[in-house]
C-alpha cells in the first residue's frame, strides 16, 4: 500500500520524519517529496507549505508523481472551543470551507462542482487506534486562508458551522483535490491552540516548545493497522 502524508509546516515535518524508514528524497516542480516505508506500507510525505493553493498544489503534484492509494493530511490546528481541547486530536470525518461563497444559489462552502462537505475515508476512521482513550475526537474540520485569532472570527464560523471541531488552512483544500482525483483521503489534526481566548498565541508558541512527538506517532499506529503489522 502506497500512501501519501502531507504537512503544511517545516515544524510539522520535522515530527513525522523521524517515522521514515530508509527515507531518501525528490523534488518535483520546486516540491521535495521523501518517501520510504512505514512498517510494511511504501511512504511519500511532503511540506505543502500553508495555505489552500499551496496545499492544492501541493496534493496534486503529489498524485501525479507518486499515485497514492491514500492521502493522510496531519498537522496542527486551532480548537473551535468545543470537544477538542490543546493536544486532543481531532479525526476529521467531514471537511469543509468557512471561507468560500460562490454567490445566490449556491450554500456557504460550496465549491464549484463539489459537494460542500468532503466526507474522509472510513478506512482510517474505522481504525481501532483512534476510537481508544478520550483524547481522539471525531467531527468536522473548516479550512480558510486565515491564521485564526480573533473570537469574532470563531464566532462567525460557528455560525455557519455549529459543530465545527477544528479550524485549519489547507484539509479543504487538500480533500477537494482528493475527491476530484478519486483518490481516498483522511485528515488527522492536533489541537495547538483555542482561538479567541486571551492567550492564544502564548498557547499556540508554547505548544510548539513541548512538541507534541505522540501525536504524530498515532501515524505510526495508524499505518500499521492499514497495513496488518
Amino acid at each position: 500500500m502506497k500512501i501519501g502524508i502531507i504537512v503544511a509546516m517545516d515544524k510539522e515535518l520535522a515530527l513525522l520524519m523521524p517515522l521514515l524508514e530508509n527515507p531518501d528524497c525528490t523534488t518535483v516542480h520546486g516540491y521535495t517529496l521523501h518517501y520510504g516505508t512505514i512498517g510494511k506500507a511504501d511512504i511519500v510525505a511532503m511540506k505543502c507549505g500553508i495555505g489552500k493553493v499551496n496545499a492544492a498544489i501541493g496534493t496534486m503534484t503529489m498524485i501525479d508523481r507518486f499515485s497514492p492509494d491514500l492521502i493522510i493530511n496531519t498537522g496542527v490546528a486551532g480548537g473551535t472551543g468545543g470537544n477538542a481541547g490543546i493536544l486532543d486530536i481531532v479525526v476529521g470525518t467531514r471537511i469543509a470551507y468557512h471561507d468560500v461563497w460562490c454567490g445566490p444559489g449556491t450554500r456557504w462552502g460550496d465549491a464549484a462542482g463539489c459537494p460542500r462537505y468532503f466526507h474522509t475515508t472510513d478506512m482510517v476512521n474505522s481504525l481501532p487506534c483512534l476510537h481508544e482513550g478520550d483524547t481522539v475526537k471525531h467531527g468536522l474540520v473548516c479550512s480558510g486562508d486565515i491564521f485564526v485569532s480573533d473570537p469574532e472570527v470563531i464566532k462567525h464560523i460557528r455560525t455557519l458551522y455549529p459543530e465545527v471541531d477544528a479550524v485549519d488552512m489547507e484539509s479543504a483544500a487538500i480533500a477537494q483535490v482528493c475527491f476530484l482525483r478519486n483518490v481516498p483521503f483522511a485528515c488527522m489534526r492536533v489541537i495547538s491552540d483555542t482561538p479567541g481566548s486571551d492567550d492564544n498565541i502564548a498557547q499556540y508558541q508554547n505548544f510548539w516548545e513541548e512538541a507534541p512527538q505522540h501525536t504524530f506517532d498515532m501515524l505510526r499506529h495508524i499505518i500499521h493497522e492499514l497495513t496488518g503489522k
